[in-house]
């Protein structure tokens, strides 16, 4: 099967061309294209797909360990440049159906790709989240501690803590306690995140059925978002990664439908050829 190696700063993508959809991403089957060391290694698998009458094409996204995934940021930017790439569009301007609806992704001319994320949602039915009061601050009881996080959707979960330095947050265990909690039932992505100017934040992030990544385009616009409504930050803010940056956009207030914006580059790794 022939396949390209994408990443957005860091976050990296095995590629497919399906024009004929005729390929099954099997759990299996991606979590042997992610295995670094016995396959070829991604945080995900992206089949991309003939859209429909709303979207030219379709955006298949499965997690490294076999999870379906409604919506990852880094992985549209990889998708529009792939697709061009691959000959399924000639367009700069791009509608891709997912399975958290509808974006529209623009190549713009210095390479760089934007997004239209859509609004964020906040009704815990709608994250979703188990939890009965502000969403802004749902308190997540763990083993050690309780922690305040924002919960809101950028088309999947996302659970969003303030903390003094993320670099200092033991990931590899608050991650996935949050990531599992019973608070949420399709799971959580968890980031930590530290205001650094009005224009600035800088997080790190534990990817729902990825573990942790060096970024994660939806986690950078509910970290923007959230930063905005609680830290009162800027409309316009860089998210600093530890793989890099991206800019995110939005002068909305909850549930007035305003979508988020992101805007960062995406590159080709290699392409090849691999057996399954």
């Amino acid at each position: 099967m022939r396949f390209s190696k994408y990443q957005g700063i860091g976050n990296d993508f095995v590629m497919i061309a399906d024009p004929d959809d005729q390929i099954t991403l099997d759990p299996e089957m991606v979590r042997h294209l992610c295995d670094r060391r016995f396959g070829i290694g991604g945080d995900g698998v992206i089949r991309v797909a003939p859209g429909d009458s709303d979207s030219e094409l379709f955006m298949d996204y499965v997690n490294s360990d076999g999870s379906i995934g409604e919506m990852c940021g880094n992985g549209i930017r990889c998708l529009a440049l792939f697709a061009r790439a691959e000959g399924l569009t000639s367009a700069s301007e791009i509608k891709v159906g997912t399975r958290a609806g509808v974006k529209t992704v623009t190549i713009l001319e210095d390479g760089d790709v934007r997004v239209d994320m859509g609004p964020p949602e906040f009704d815990p039915k709608d994250i979703p989240v188990d939890w009965s009061g502000d969403p802004l601050h749902a308190k997540i009881e763990l083993e050690d501690a309780v922690v305040e996080a924002a919960c809101l959707s950028m088309g999947n979960p996302h659970a969003v803590v303030f903390v003094d330095e993320p670099d200092l947050v033991p990931l590899s265990t608050i991650g996935p306690a949050i990531e599992k909690h019973a608070m949420f039932p399709k799971g959580a992505n968890a980031e930590f995140a530290v205001v650094e100017s009005p224009e600035r934040v800088r997080m790190r992030v534990w990817e729902r059925g990825a573990g942790e990544t060096l970024a994660c385009g939806t986690g950078a616009c509910a970290v923007a978002v959230a930063s905005r409504l609680l830290r009162d930050t800027a409309e316009v803010v860089t998210v600093v990664l530890p793989g890099g940056e991206l800019v995110v956009e939005w002068s909305g207030s909850p549930g007035d439908g305003t979508s988020v914006f992101m805007t960062g580059p995406a590159v080709k790794s290699f392409e090849g050829e691999i057996e399954l």
